[in-house]
């Protein structure tokens, strides 16, 4: 059984929202579902064609979806540090965290499998050790948990703030200081991958504080803590204050002047306390090359 609530105010068609979040089922086998009485709202049976309204409950009872056949695959991973009971991975852009629809190997979970031996399980067969994400083409630091009781203190350490996550963003403008930006975040109403900034009385809080490390003509390089941790929240609050992150097609401009693969984000520095001993943790990795190599290239641009 899933749960899933709707956070949106535009009555939109359960079997076209349905279509959105499940995209290798067609419409006709959804509605199907619905008919059969095996996905309801707010524990009531509707039509395909009800009209969604926000914090509708969908639960869905019996939805088929692909199997997937996890499989350990030999992929090189860059890793910081570990001992018994996690690990620090810096994680290449391009990289999925775990599998789902779409991807189904080659992920940061495919090569854990490989490399470590024991991971938790508190997140499912699909993401054992996973603890917090990143998005597929943003960069670096990702902790993963070893077993289920560091998996949980570390996951509570996120929850509380107690972990810190600072990121590198090169950003398009001039960021003239550095501000706090304090705005929920919902899935976007005219595209459900998607997620924007809505009212305080929806979606969920999100915070991020940013600081300018160096200024150049036409772009900025922030450095930006994660006070909450909701999906895309950097790149959607960059997108806010009219600074997207270079090389974001998704929340930025769709025509850039870097060949880049996905959007200059870095997770540089991870703080976190150790769940056995109690004594506090800093790691830090550096940019990647191709990161590194189009700041060098505006600082002679600036000269």
């Amino acid at each position: 059984m899933q749960k899933i609530v709707y956070e949106n105010n535009n009555d939109e068609r359960l079997d076209t929202y349905l279509s959105k979040i499940f995209p290798d089922l067609s419409r006709s086998q959804i509605k199907k579902h619905i008919e059969n009485k095996e996905i309801l709202v707010n524990q009531k049976n509707v039509k395909a064609g009800y009209a969604l309204h926000n914090n509708d409950e969908i639960t869905i009872l019996n939805l088929e979806q692909p199997q997937i056949n996890l499989m350990p695959q030999d992929i090189p991973l860059d890793i910081i540090y570990e001992n018994e009971d996690y690990a620090i991975i810096n994680k290449p852009q391009g990289m999925v965290v775990h599998p789902a629809v779409g991807n189904y190997d080659g992920t940061l979970v495919n090569a854990l499998l490989y490399r470590i031996k024991h991971l938790s399980d508190i997140n499912g067969e699909y993401r054992p050790g996973i603890v917090h994400r990143l998005d597929k083409d943003t960069s670096g630091l990702i902790v993963i948990a070893k077993n289920d009781k560091s998996h949980r203190e570390l996951a509570k350490q996120i929850e509380t703030k107690e972990c810190k996550r600072y990121y590198l963003a090169l950003v398009e403008g001039v960021v003239r200081e550095d501000g706090v930006v304090n705005k929920n975040l919902a899935r976007s109403p005219n595209d459900r991958k998607k997620f924007a900034v809505c009212g305080d009385k929806v979606g969920k809080t999100a915070t991020t504080i940013y600081k300018v490390v160096e200024s150049f003509k036409d772009y900025t390089l922030l450095e930006c803590e994660l006070k909450t941790g909701r999906t895309h929240q950097i790149r959607v609050h960059c997108q806010y204050i009219n600074h997207p992150i270079v090389g974001d097609v998704v929340y930025g401009y769709k025509k850039q002047k870097f060949n880049t693969k996905g959007q200059l984000l870095h997770a540089y520095k991870l703080q976190l306390k150790d769940p056995r001993t109690q004594e506090i943790k800093i790691f830090e990795c550096p940019l990647p090359n191709y990161f590194e190599t189009i700041l060098e290239k505006l600082r002679k641009m600036d000269k």
